[in-house]
């Protein structure tokens, strides 16, 4: 089993940025597809970005393409979530994943363990 744990969370002017990280403990975090996922208030979760186990591939939602950066270093077992040019719709509470599948996937129902959020938080 793996566990996870966010950081990097915070309030942030639009336009600005943050950088999320994600550190694994109990398994070598290179076994596991990663994604993170973010959950906006009465809204369902939703998919944002996922990365192969060796770094490439990588997948974004169309919301957040050229502004996120997904990444890995499997030296370090953190993924990591660079967020630029924020805007207020970016608002959420923002989950990492680790999946056992053998290619990516943006469905959370595929992804077998899960960190317990970082809120991130946008004002306009």
């Amino acid at each position: 089993q793996v566990q996870l744990v966010e950081s990097g969370g915070g309030l942030v002017q639009a336009g600005g940025s943050l950088r999320l990280s994600c550190v694994a403990s109990g398994r070598t975090l290179s076994n596991y597809i990663m994604g993170w996922f973010r959950q906006a208030p009465g809204k369902e979760r939703e998919f944002v970005a996922t990365i192969n186990r060796g770094g490439a591939p990588t997948y974004y939602a169309d919301s957040v393409k050229g502004r996120f950066t997904i990444s890995r270093d499997n030296a370090k077992n953190t993924v990591y979530l660079q967020m630029n040019s924020l805007k207020s719709e970016d608002t959420g509470v923002y989950y990492c994943a680790a999946s056992f599948r053998g290619s990516e996937s943006l469905l959370p129902h595929e992804y077998a363990y899960w960190g317990q959020g970082t809120q991130v938080t946008v004002s306009s």
